[in-house]
């Protein structure tokens, strides 16, 4: 069973909760996020699996949870190994924090987002939770996010509107 360490809004530990718990309950818990850019300065996004909570939109290729008593470091490492296959030693920059109050999937996935850039021209290794990526330069973003908003996906949507302001 995996756990997670439940937090306030000031990143400060209260409690510890299974991850089904947590959601169930609306707990608040920490996820880690990254978007990768490569050093042609686009921005590989996934387009979610079908039983994701953002299916056929694309979201930030990697993102989970950071387990109870796991740092922010082994999380972000963790995840972009299996979401996206980084194994190697990565360049990557903690961008900022913030929480994300969202009702998806009948549950509330209250996270408080720790969001990270990684800075690599590897393809991604697709796994179950994508179907396809696609690279993007900020202006493609943008007029994606301005033409196409319901093709994007709420948590990247959270990310860009938070970290990336001049993208609106």
């Amino acid at each position: 069973m995996d756990y997670v360490d439940v937090v306030n809004e000031n990143d400060e530990i209260v409690a510890k909760a299974t991850k089904e718990e947590a959601h169930k309950q609306g707990l608040l818990h920490r996820t880690v996020v990254a978007l990768v850019i490569g050093t042609d300065q686009r921005w590989t996004l996934i387009r979610q699996s079908s039983d994701r909570q953002d299916a056929g939109k694309f979201a930030c290729p990697i993102g989970g949870h950071v387990e109870a008593g796991e740092t922010e470091e082994q999380a972000l490492r963790r995840e972009a190994n299996e979401e996206y296959g980084l194994t190697a030693d990565f360049e990557h920059r903690l961008v900022g924090k913030a929480v994300f109050y969202r009702e998806v999937l009948s549950r509330k996935e209250n996270h408080y987002y720790i969001f990270y850039e990684i800075y690599t021209d590897q393809e991604p290794v697709l796994n179950e939770e994508s179907v396809s990526f696609k690279k993007f330069s900020k202006e493609d973003l943008r007029a994606k996010l301005i033409g196409n908003p319901d093709q994007i996906g709420d948590g990247l949507k959270f990310v860009l509107k938070t970290f990336y302001k001049n993208l609106f």
